[in-house]
């Protein structure tokens, strides 16, 4: 049996589509069609109902899927018990979204490049909801995310969440200490309407007295740093962030303000009989993270 063909009707299964799963194989739709129809008629039976266009299972389809996983699984673990090792460039589908980038990110995947030489990765920046729906359809491999994908044949994984702060201009925001109506009386900016950072930020103000402050919404970090450097008010950011930032820019974290509800993050990714790649990226970032966190303890 060509475990190719298995592996072309796990991914068609696994993504519900084989315009997907031809993608995330790289080989054309006709081509994982054939793969398809060439298991069939070397099992004898019809796995895939093709009465309509909905990408559905026969009953046979649905006992042999449980199975070509298991094939899979141990073709894998024969390869890593021999040692096999194909000298291949692997490339992983990695989303993020901005915090994440701003942060941690690019010190992970330059360990990870130096750790792991035949490593390459294809970076996608986007807003949570773009990345979940990008990891759901096949199109990400593995996602860092404020929310998780929770779907069949998907994993999500609570990362340590990023603390928030009140971010202004080093020169311009001088005040000892900044409290809620003190805010109020600011621009503030934040992430783009929806985002947990907006729905947090407005959340602080309900149940007070305080005015509703004029809040502008912006899906960029780049462009609130900005806005902050022009001195056009106080974002919210996190932590790390201005961390990161403040060698090179004259930022500020607001001492004495609210506390703002830390970001969660999520890494969500599709389970791989073929390879454990994934996870093992996925060990190395949780990893590296929880030193980093503890190193920056006082």
């Amino acid at each position: 049996m060509n475990l190719r063909f298995v592996e072309a009707f796990h991914w068609a299964v696994s993504l519900g589509s084989v315009t997907r799963a031809a993608q995330k194989l790289h080989i054309t739709q006709s081509a994982l069609s054939a793969r398809i129809s060439a298991l069939e008629e070397e099992l004898g039976t019809v796995l895939v109902d093709r009465r309509d266009k909905q990408f559905r299972l026969t009953i046979a389809g649905q006992r042999f899927h449980t199975l070509a996983q298991q094939l899979l699984s141990m073709q894998r673990q024969i390869k890593e018990a021999m040692g096999h090792n194909s000298g291949d460039m692997v490339t992983v589908r990695i989303g993020a979204i901005e915090s994440v980038v701003h942060s941690w990110l690019p010190r992970w995947l330059v360990q990870m490049r130096a750790d792991q030489p035949d490593f390459a990765f294809e970076l996608t920046v986007e807003t949570s909801p773009v990345l979940v729906d990008q990891v759901r359809r096949g199109a990400l491999d593995l996602v860092f995310a404020a929310i998780p994908a929770n779907d069949a044949g998907l994993r999500s994984v609570a990362l340590p969440a990023m603390q928030m702060s009140f971010v202004g201009h080093q020169d311009m925001h001088l005040a000892r200490r900044y409290r809620l109506n003190d805010l109020a009386c600011l621009e503030l900016l934040t992430f783009q309407r929806g985002s947990q950072p907006h729905q947090a930020l407005l959340e602080l103000f309900q149940g007070d007295e305080t005015p509703t402050p004029r809040i502008h919404t912006i899906s960029s970090i780049s462009a609130m740093v900005q806005l902050v450097e022009a001195g056009f008010g106080v974002a919210t950011l996190p932590s790390e962030v201005v961390s990161a930032l403040a060698h090179r820019s004259p930022l500020r974290a607001l001492p004495g303000a609210p506390a703002l509800a830390p970001l969660p993050i999520h890494a969500s990714y599709r389970e791989d009989p073929t390879s454990t790649l994934t996870e093992s990226l996925l060990a190395s970032a949780t990893a590296q993270l929880r030193s980093s966190r503890t190193r920056s303890k006082p």
